[in-house]
Protein backbone atom coordinates (compact mmCIF):
# COMPACT_ATOMS: atom_id res chain seq x y z
CA UNK A 1 0.00 0.00 0.00
CA UNK A 2 0.90 3.71 -0.66
CA UNK A 3 -0.34 7.04 0.19
CA UNK A 4 -0.34 9.83 -2.50
CA UNK A 5 1.67 11.69 0.07
CA UNK A 6 4.35 9.08 1.19
CA UNK A 7 5.30 5.79 -0.13
CA UNK A 8 5.18 4.36 3.39
CA UNK A 9 1.98 3.03 4.97
CA UNK A 10 0.30 4.65 7.54
CA UNK A 11 0.20 3.50 11.25
CA UNK A 12 -1.94 1.08 13.37
CA UNK A 13 -5.68 2.42 13.27
CA UNK A 14 -8.92 1.26 14.83
CA UNK A 15 -10.13 -1.64 13.36
CA UNK A 16 -13.20 -1.11 11.07
CA UNK A 17 -15.82 -3.78 9.88
CA UNK A 18 -14.71 -4.34 6.31
CA UNK A 19 -13.80 -8.19 5.83
CA UNK A 20 -14.57 -8.92 2.02
CA UNK A 21 -16.48 -7.10 -0.63
CA UNK A 22 -20.16 -7.36 -1.60
CA UNK A 23 -20.04 -4.37 -3.61
CA UNK A 24 -20.86 -4.86 -7.61
CA UNK A 25 -19.03 -2.62 -10.03
CA UNK A 26 -21.52 -0.22 -12.28
CA UNK A 27 -21.56 -0.04 -15.91
CA UNK A 28 -17.96 -2.45 -16.39
CA UNK A 29 -18.62 -2.90 -20.05
CA UNK A 30 -19.31 0.65 -20.87
CA UNK A 31 -16.09 1.75 -18.82
CA UNK A 32 -14.26 -0.79 -20.70
CA UNK A 33 -15.30 0.21 -23.90
CA UNK A 34 -14.68 3.96 -23.57
CA UNK A 35 -11.22 3.41 -21.76
CA UNK A 36 -10.07 0.24 -24.58
CA UNK A 37 -10.13 2.36 -27.66
CA UNK A 38 -7.48 5.31 -26.58
CA UNK A 39 -4.83 1.87 -25.93
CA UNK A 40 -4.03 3.72 -22.39
CA UNK A 41 -0.64 3.00 -20.83
CA UNK A 42 -1.74 4.80 -17.75
CA UNK A 43 -5.42 4.18 -15.69
CA UNK A 44 -6.38 6.08 -12.88
CA UNK A 45 -9.49 4.15 -10.94
CA UNK A 46 -10.34 7.06 -8.85
CA UNK A 47 -12.58 5.11 -6.45
CA UNK A 48 -11.32 1.82 -6.84
CA UNK A 49 -14.10 -0.03 -4.08
CA UNK A 50 -13.71 -3.62 -4.38
CA UNK A 51 -11.97 -3.18 -7.33
CA UNK A 52 -13.91 -4.23 -9.91
CA UNK A 53 -13.26 -1.81 -12.78
CA UNK A 54 -9.67 -2.13 -11.82
CA UNK A 55 -9.10 -5.54 -12.28
CA UNK A 56 -11.04 -4.94 -15.92
CA UNK A 57 -9.05 -1.74 -16.40
CA UNK A 58 -6.00 -3.64 -16.04
CA UNK A 59 -6.74 -5.72 -18.96
CA UNK A 60 -7.25 -2.92 -21.30
CA UNK A 61 -3.86 -1.88 -20.63
CA UNK A 62 -1.20 -1.23 -23.53
CA UNK A 63 1.35 -4.07 -23.88
CA UNK A 64 4.54 -3.18 -22.67
CA UNK A 65 6.16 -4.38 -25.70
CA UNK A 66 4.48 -1.65 -27.34
CA UNK A 67 5.28 1.12 -24.68
CA UNK A 68 9.07 0.12 -23.21
CA UNK A 69 9.66 3.40 -21.49
CA UNK A 70 6.34 2.99 -19.29
CA UNK A 71 5.12 0.39 -17.04
CA UNK A 72 1.22 0.14 -17.89
CA UNK A 73 -0.33 0.56 -15.18
CA UNK A 74 -3.80 1.37 -13.17
CA UNK A 75 -3.21 3.55 -10.10
CA UNK A 76 -6.25 2.05 -7.78
CA UNK A 77 -7.14 4.84 -5.22
CA UNK A 78 -9.51 4.55 -2.64
CA UNK A 79 -9.59 6.97 0.69
CA UNK A 80 -11.26 4.26 2.79
CA UNK A 81 -8.51 2.59 4.86
CA UNK A 82 -10.50 -0.48 5.37
CA UNK A 83 -10.82 -0.77 2.08
CA UNK A 84 -7.02 -0.44 0.67
CA UNK A 85 -6.19 -2.52 4.45
CA UNK A 86 -8.53 -5.04 3.21
CA UNK A 87 -6.95 -6.01 -0.57
CA UNK A 88 -3.64 -4.16 -0.66
CA UNK A 89 -2.04 -7.99 -0.08
CA UNK A 90 -4.05 -9.88 -1.74
CA UNK A 91 -2.31 -11.80 -4.82
CA UNK A 92 -3.70 -9.75 -7.79
CA UNK A 93 -2.54 -6.97 -6.58
CA UNK A 94 0.97 -6.99 -4.60
CA UNK A 95 2.09 -10.02 -7.52
CA UNK A 96 0.27 -8.02 -10.07
CA UNK A 97 3.03 -5.20 -11.67
CA UNK A 98 0.05 -3.42 -13.82
CA UNK A 99 -1.65 -2.31 -10.47
CA UNK A 100 -0.55 0.41 -7.63
CA UNK A 101 -2.92 0.98 -4.87
CA UNK A 102 -2.71 4.29 -3.14
CA UNK A 103 -4.35 5.43 -0.07
CA UNK A 104 -6.52 8.83 -0.85
CA UNK A 105 -8.97 10.82 -2.60
CA UNK A 106 -9.04 10.66 -6.27
CA UNK A 107 -8.51 14.66 -5.64
CA UNK A 108 -4.56 13.40 -4.70
CA UNK A 109 -4.15 11.53 -7.70
CA UNK A 110 -1.43 14.07 -9.39
CA UNK A 111 0.40 13.26 -6.32
CA UNK A 112 -0.04 8.97 -6.64
CA UNK A 113 1.07 9.88 -10.55
CA UNK A 114 4.46 11.95 -8.94
CA UNK A 115 5.05 9.29 -6.49
CA UNK A 116 5.53 6.78 -9.88
CA UNK A 117 7.60 9.71 -11.49
CA UNK A 118 4.78 9.95 -13.84
CA UNK A 119 3.55 13.34 -14.74
CA UNK A 120 0.05 12.21 -16.69
CA UNK A 121 -2.34 9.71 -16.81
CA UNK A 122 -4.03 8.33 -20.49
CA UNK A 123 -7.35 7.95 -18.19
CA UNK A 124 -9.32 8.80 -15.00
CA UNK A 125 -12.52 6.69 -14.42
CA UNK A 126 -14.95 7.80 -11.19
CA UNK A 127 -17.70 5.78 -10.18
CA UNK A 128 -19.21 8.07 -7.42
CA UNK A 129 -21.74 5.71 -6.13
CA UNK A 130 -21.84 4.46 -2.09
CA UNK A 131 -20.12 1.39 -1.63
CA UNK A 132 -22.12 -1.80 -0.97
CA UNK A 133 -19.33 -2.72 1.33
CA UNK A 134 -19.65 0.79 3.51
CA UNK A 135 -23.50 0.19 3.50
CA UNK A 136 -22.86 -2.87 4.83
CA UNK A 137 -20.55 -1.87 7.77
CA UNK A 138 -22.40 -0.68 10.73
CA UNK A 139 -19.31 0.78 12.19
CA UNK A 140 -20.14 4.12 9.92
CA UNK A 141 -24.02 4.89 10.10
CA UNK A 142 -24.64 5.10 5.83
CA UNK A 143 -27.43 2.21 6.35
CA UNK A 144 -30.72 3.59 8.06
CA UNK A 145 -31.20 -0.56 9.16
CA UNK A 146 -28.39 0.02 12.28
CA UNK A 147 -30.64 1.94 15.43
CA UNK A 148 -27.71 1.59 17.44
CA UNK A 149 -25.00 2.50 14.90
CA UNK A 150 -22.37 5.96 15.08
CA UNK A 151 -24.09 8.53 12.59
CA UNK A 152 -19.99 8.72 11.48
CA UNK A 153 -20.67 9.19 7.64
CA UNK A 154 -17.16 9.61 6.79
CA UNK A 155 -15.59 7.34 3.71
CA UNK A 156 -12.33 7.76 5.88
CA UNK A 157 -12.72 7.34 9.16
CA UNK A 158 -9.44 8.49 10.37
CA UNK A 159 -9.75 11.66 9.13
CA UNK A 160 -12.60 14.75 9.60
CA UNK A 161 -14.86 14.89 12.15
CA UNK A 162 -18.02 12.22 11.96
CA UNK A 163 -21.90 13.67 10.99
CA UNK A 164 -22.55 13.56 14.94
CA UNK A 165 -20.27 16.18 15.80
CA UNK A 166 -20.42 18.09 12.34
CA UNK A 167 -24.52 18.49 13.50
CA UNK A 168 -22.94 19.66 17.10
CA UNK A 169 -20.24 22.27 15.67
CA UNK A 170 -23.39 24.11 13.10
CA UNK A 171 -25.89 26.06 13.93
CA UNK A 172 -29.57 25.01 12.82
CA UNK A 173 -29.56 27.84 9.60
CA UNK A 174 -26.61 25.87 8.23
CA UNK A 175 -27.22 22.36 8.62
CA UNK A 176 -30.70 23.23 7.21
CA UNK A 177 -29.11 24.94 4.31
CA UNK A 178 -27.15 21.63 3.92
CA UNK A 179 -29.63 19.65 3.89
CA UNK A 180 -32.05 21.89 1.10
CA UNK A 181 -28.65 22.59 -0.86
CA UNK A 182 -27.06 18.90 -0.40
CA UNK A 183 -30.41 16.43 -0.37
CA UNK A 184 -32.58 18.86 -2.00
CA UNK A 185 -35.12 17.91 1.15
CA UNK A 186 -38.03 20.24 1.06
CA UNK A 187 -38.47 19.82 4.85
CA UNK A 188 -34.82 20.80 5.88
CA UNK A 189 -35.64 23.52 8.19
CA UNK A 190 -38.28 21.48 10.17
CA UNK A 191 -35.37 18.26 10.27
CA UNK A 192 -32.66 21.02 11.69
CA UNK A 193 -34.88 22.70 14.04
CA UNK A 194 -35.07 19.07 15.52
CA UNK A 195 -31.87 18.27 15.64
CA UNK A 196 -31.04 21.45 17.54
CA UNK A 197 -33.71 21.16 19.85
CA UNK A 198 -32.42 18.13 21.02
CA UNK A 199 -29.08 19.42 21.07
CA UNK A 200 -30.29 21.98 23.81
CA UNK A 201 -31.86 19.32 25.75
CA UNK A 202 -28.75 17.83 26.55
CA UNK A 203 -30.21 14.93 24.08
CA UNK A 204 -28.16 15.33 20.78
CA UNK A 205 -28.15 13.40 18.00
CA UNK A 206 -25.40 10.86 17.91
CA UNK A 207 -26.73 7.66 16.38
CA UNK A 208 -28.82 6.51 13.03
CA UNK A 209 -31.84 5.76 14.48
CA UNK A 210 -31.63 9.03 15.98
CA UNK A 211 -31.75 11.11 12.80
CA UNK A 212 -34.38 8.45 11.55
CA UNK A 213 -36.82 9.34 14.20
CA UNK A 214 -36.45 13.17 13.80
CA UNK A 215 -36.57 12.41 9.68
CA UNK A 216 -39.63 10.48 9.89
CA UNK A 217 -41.62 12.91 12.11
CA UNK A 218 -41.21 16.09 9.89
CA UNK A 219 -40.78 14.10 6.21
CA UNK A 220 -44.41 13.81 4.93
CA UNK A 221 -44.80 10.05 3.45
CA UNK A 222 -44.53 10.40 0.09
CA UNK A 223 -48.06 9.30 -2.50
CA UNK A 224 -45.49 6.20 -4.23
CA UNK A 225 -43.80 5.57 -0.57
CA UNK A 226 -40.57 4.77 -2.60
CA UNK A 227 -38.11 6.90 -0.85
CA UNK A 228 -36.89 6.20 3.06
CA UNK A 229 -38.01 9.97 5.04
CA UNK A 230 -33.96 9.94 5.72
CA UNK A 231 -32.36 9.42 2.50
CA UNK A 232 -32.46 13.13 1.52
CA UNK A 233 -30.54 13.80 5.00
CA UNK A 234 -27.93 11.30 5.20
CA UNK A 235 -27.14 11.99 1.44
CA UNK A 236 -26.66 15.39 2.67
CA UNK A 237 -25.08 14.87 5.94
CA UNK A 238 -22.49 12.51 3.67
CA UNK A 239 -21.94 14.75 0.90
CA UNK A 240 -21.12 17.56 3.43
CA UNK A 241 -18.63 15.73 6.18
CA UNK A 242 -16.71 14.33 3.01
CA UNK A 243 -16.56 17.68 1.02
CA UNK A 244 -17.77 15.15 -2.34
CA UNK A 245 -18.85 17.99 -4.24
CA UNK A 246 -16.38 20.15 -3.27
CA UNK A 247 -13.09 17.62 -4.38
CA UNK A 248 -15.57 16.43 -7.45
CA UNK A 249 -15.30 20.33 -8.42
CA UNK A 250 -11.51 20.48 -8.13
CA UNK A 251 -10.45 17.38 -9.12
CA UNK A 252 -12.40 18.03 -12.54
CA UNK A 253 -11.13 22.06 -12.57
CA UNK A 254 -7.47 20.11 -12.30
CA UNK A 255 -7.71 17.20 -14.34
CA UNK A 256 -6.65 18.66 -17.63
CA UNK A 257 -3.07 19.46 -16.04
CA UNK A 258 -2.59 15.77 -15.68
CA UNK A 259 -4.73 13.75 -18.05
CA UNK A 260 -2.58 13.42 -21.68
CA UNK A 261 -4.38 15.00 -25.00
CA UNK A 262 -6.26 12.24 -26.33
CA UNK A 263 -6.86 11.23 -22.59
CA UNK A 264 -10.17 10.50 -21.43
CA UNK A 265 -12.11 10.89 -18.45
CA UNK A 266 -15.05 8.71 -17.43
CA UNK A 267 -17.30 9.67 -14.46
CA UNK A 268 -20.37 7.52 -12.93
CA UNK A 269 -22.96 9.92 -10.97
CA UNK A 270 -25.81 8.81 -9.18
CA UNK A 271 -27.48 11.81 -8.08
CA UNK A 272 -28.42 15.18 -9.78
CA UNK A 273 -25.88 17.15 -8.08
CA UNK A 274 -22.81 15.14 -8.88
CA UNK A 275 -24.06 14.49 -12.92
CA UNK A 276 -24.93 18.16 -13.05
CA UNK A 277 -21.06 18.92 -11.39
CA UNK A 278 -19.79 16.55 -14.35
CA UNK A 279 -22.09 17.94 -17.32
CA UNK A 280 -21.42 21.71 -16.56
CA UNK A 281 -17.43 20.82 -16.21
CA UNK A 282 -17.26 18.93 -19.27
CA UNK A 283 -18.30 21.95 -20.86
CA UNK A 284 -17.55 24.63 -19.69
CA UNK A 285 -13.73 23.98 -20.06
CA UNK A 286 -12.37 24.13 -23.32
CA UNK A 287 -10.00 21.25 -22.73
CA UNK A 288 -12.49 18.60 -22.79
CA UNK A 289 -14.31 17.70 -25.66
CA UNK A 290 -17.70 15.91 -23.94
CA UNK A 291 -18.31 12.37 -26.15
CA UNK A 292 -21.51 11.64 -24.75
CA UNK A 293 -24.26 13.91 -25.47
CA UNK A 294 -26.30 12.91 -23.23
CA UNK A 295 -25.07 10.49 -19.95
CA UNK A 296 -25.51 6.76 -20.67
CA UNK A 297 -27.51 4.48 -17.99
CA UNK A 298 -26.99 0.75 -17.60
CA UNK A 299 -28.88 -1.63 -19.45
CA UNK A 300 -32.01 -2.99 -17.82
CA UNK A 301 -29.89 -6.56 -18.15
CA UNK A 302 -27.79 -4.84 -15.53
CA UNK A 303 -30.05 -3.00 -13.34
CA UNK A 304 -32.07 -6.63 -12.91
CA UNK A 305 -28.76 -7.90 -11.59
CA UNK A 306 -27.94 -5.17 -9.36
CA UNK A 307 -30.70 -3.00 -8.78
CA UNK A 308 -28.21 -0.12 -6.67
CA UNK A 309 -27.39 0.44 -10.51
CA UNK A 310 -30.32 1.82 -11.73
CA UNK A 311 -29.98 5.31 -10.96
CA UNK A 312 -26.22 5.81 -12.45
CA UNK A 313 -25.06 8.45 -15.39
CA UNK A 314 -22.03 8.01 -17.26
CA UNK A 315 -20.55 10.95 -18.92
CA UNK A 316 -17.16 10.54 -21.01
CA UNK A 317 -15.01 13.88 -22.29
CA UNK A 318 -11.54 13.60 -24.03
CA UNK A 319 -8.72 15.97 -23.39
CA UNK A 320 -8.14 17.97 -26.13
CA UNK A 321 -4.88 19.67 -27.35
Amino acid sequence: MSSPESSEANGESKPVGIAETEHVSVMPNEIVQWVREIHPTTIIDGTYGAGGHTRLLADVLASSDDTPAIQPRVIAIDRDPAVVRRDEQKPWIEDNPKIELFLGSYESAPKALDALELTHADALVLDLGLSSDQLADRHRGFTFTIDDAELDLRFDPENGVPAYRWLQQHSEKEIADAIYQFGEERFSRRIAKQIVLRAREKNPVTKVGDLVEICRRCVPRSRNHDIHPATRTFQALRIAVNDELGGLTRTLASAPDWIAPGGRVAIISFHSLEDRIVKNAFRDDPRWEVLTRKPLRPTDEEVEANPRSRSAKLRVATRVE
